[in-house]
């Protein structure tokens, strides 16, 4: 038997049903999209859009920003300012290659908290007195405690301390390398507290004092300027520790005053030297 045919009303009501479906499924998708763009009117309507900046614009804005940076100081500067407390003006009497009373002019850094000064022993050797000068001013006798000649160093204690100073800090020469930045500090020509800087230029050097038989070997070679007044200075790394003490210069002329090559005994050596342990 055949199924009985749907009445025009029944279809009417089964197409009507079947929209019904259709539109209940739609309603989440087109909820989602109007809230979508409720959203984004919103957006628009409390973040309006700019109009591109010009490139007058863009530069004006650089350039007022590059004013107002400040810049890192130089290492140089920050070298200076944390060896310059433990600087020491070095003066010794004593006589000199004619026979007649002599004034020499050195360097000296303090490296304990007991105030000792490390320094070249050439610019005290044969001293009747040394005198002292402290970065705050303080003077005062010193003796030299001991000696290392070999290696040209010498550790002197000053009879009078000031109220405060600061031990400079010792750094490791064996961690230097060719090229690494160099400072020099000290009193070259009387001119306290000067600064050199340069760089590493090698090791292991050989240097023999003019009119001396002894021969220093171990040498770290520096094209930091030095001059007369710098022997016993220290020679700083970027980090401002001392990594070597001054103490000569090469010139084929004879002349005593700074061609390029300098010399100083590294600190591991040197602090050895002075009763200090080693690195």
């Amino acid at each position: 038997m055949s199924e009985p045919s749907l009445s025009v009303g029944d279809r009417l009501r089964d197409r009507i049903r079947r929209w019904r479906e259709r539109a209940r499924k739609a309603i989440p998708f087109l909820s989602g999209m109007l809230a979508a763009l409720l959203a984004l009117l919103l957006y628009n309507t409390l973040f309006p859009g700019t109009r591109p900046l010009t490139q007058n614009e863009v530069s004006t804005a650089i350039s007022s920003a590059m004013a107002s940076a400040t810049p890192r100081p130089a290492f140089s500067e920050q070298v200076y300012r944390i060896i310059q407390p433990s600087l020491v003006w070095i003066e010794s009497d004593g006589p000199g290659a004619d026979g007649e009373a002599h004034t020499g002019l050195g360097t000296g850094v303090v490296i304990n908290i007991n105030g000792d000064i490390l320094t070249s022993l050439h610019v005290v050797d044969g001293s009747t007195r040394i005198r002292v000068t402290f970065a705050d001013g303080t003077e005062s006798l010193a003796v030299v405690a001991s000696a290392q000649p070999e290696q040209d160093i010498a550790l002197l204690q000053p009879q009078t301390l000031p109220q405060a100073f600061l031990p400079a800090t010792l750094g490791n020469a064996g961690a230097l390398q060719v090229g690494d930045e160099a400072y020099v500090v000290g009193n070259p020509f009387g001119l306290y507290g000067s600064m050199s800087a340069g760089v590493i230029s090698g090791f292991d050097r050989t240097f023999r004092p003019p009119g001396s038989n002894q021969a220093i070997e171990g040498l770290i070679q520096v094209d930091a300027a030095i001059n007369p007044g710098n022997s016993g200075g220290p020679l700083l790394n970027r980090q401002g520790q001392v990594v070597g003490i001054v103490t000569g210069i090469i010139n084929p002329t004879n002349e005593s005053f700074f061609i390029g090559i300098g010399f100083a005994v590294p600190i591991n050596v040197a602090a050895g030297g002075a009763g200090l342990p080693p690195y």
